[in-house]
């Protein structure tokens, strides 16, 4: 099975992480990268920077920023093909945004 991570990194400022918290944080995302199955994503610039846009009676309209509140936008994602989606929880729970604020939601993949 494939299942999409998308990590929402929550509004923990990276100023306020202890000095031990923030060199592990690099360490912990190179180790996930490079888990078997794992095919890592780009990461986005923050919410802030985003464009969103929607179309309603024929006209396009754009809104600066996210459209979602900025605590709970995406902030990266990856890939991750594994037998069960008990393996896909394991890895989310690895990620450092699920235990500082944020959350990880696991989407199955439509094959075909």
């Amino acid at each position: 099975m494939k299942y999409m991570l998308l990590i929402h990194h929550g509004d923990t400022q990276w100023e306020q992480l202890s000095e031990e918290e923030q060199r592990h944080i690099p360490a912990d995302y190179q180790a996930i990268s490079s888990t078997s199955g794992v095919t890592p994503g780009v990461w986005m610039e923050s919410p802030e920077t985003a464009t969103t846009v929607r179309v309603e009676g024929g006209r396009t309209l754009t809104t600066d920023g996210p459209f979602v509140a900025v605590k709970e936008a995406l902030g990266g994602y990856l890939f991750y093909e594994t037998h069960d989606l008990d393996a896909a929880i394991e890895l989310a729970s690895r990620i450092p945004a699920a235990r500082l604020g944020g959350a990880v939601e696991i989407r199955p993949l439509m094959e075909g």
